[in-house]
């Protein structure tokens, strides 16, 4: 059993289901639950996104908007261009595409 899968499997926001539509963009097998998806009235996507040990997501850049990661379960690894790689564990959070 992966580090923490139990958590993984069975935590708040539920595991989702095979990350079909957007497997381009993995190494691996990557799960998703939408939480809340934008409409007309409103202008975010909220998901949970899981991955299955040694899962990836391919490098990419969000031009013309944010995202937030929320661990909630599980660890993994973060790195933006020209920085060190962080590892994430629960609790953590990372605000992508902020301008400072």
């Amino acid at each position: 059993m992966a580090k923490n899968e139990h958590e993984v499997k069975n935590d708040l926001f539920g595991f989702g289901d095979k990350n079909v539509a957007f497997a381009k963009y993995f190494i691996g097998t990557s799960y998703l639950n939408g939480l809340v998806s934008p409409d007309d009235n409103i202008d975010v996507n909220v998901s949970n996104v899981n991955f299955e040990p040694g899962c990836r997501n391919n490098w990419h850049i969000h031009h013309d908007g944010f995202q937030i990661l929320l661990v909630t379960a599980g660890e993994g690894w973060y790195q933006e261009e020209g920085k060190p790689a962080q590892l994430l564990k629960p609790g953590d959070v990372v605000a992508i595409g902020v301008k400072k």
